[in-house]
C-alpha cells in the first residue's frame, strides 16, 4: 500500500514539472509581447529624446517639431 502511494506521489510530482515548464514558457512569451509593444509605442519618442541629447552634447541648439509627427532639428 505504501509503495502504491509512493509511486503515485512520484508520478504526480513528475507531471507538475512539465506543467511548470509550460507555464514559464507562456510567461516568457507574454513578457516578450509586452516588450515588443512597448518598444513599438515608445520607439519614436525615445529616438527623438536621444537626438535631442546628441544635439545638446555637440553644443548645438535643439528646435522641437511644430507637428506631433514631425522631427525636431539640430542647428
Amino acid at each position: 500500500m505504501l509503495s502504491l502511494f509512493s509511486n503515485t506521489a512520484s508520478r504526480v510530482r513528475h507531471e507538475e514539472d512539465g506543467a511548470t515548464a509550460v507555464e514559464y514558457g507562456i510567461m516568457v512569451a507574454l513578457i516578450a509581447v509586452v516588450i515588443i509593444v512597448a518598444v513599438t509605442l515608445l520607439g519614436s519618442t525615445v529616438r527623438e529624446t536621444f537626438s535631442q541629447v546628441q544635439c545638446s552634447v555637440s553644443g548645438k541648439t535643439w528646435t522641437a517639431a511644430t507637428t506631433s509627427g514631425g522631427k525636431g532639428t539640430c542647428a
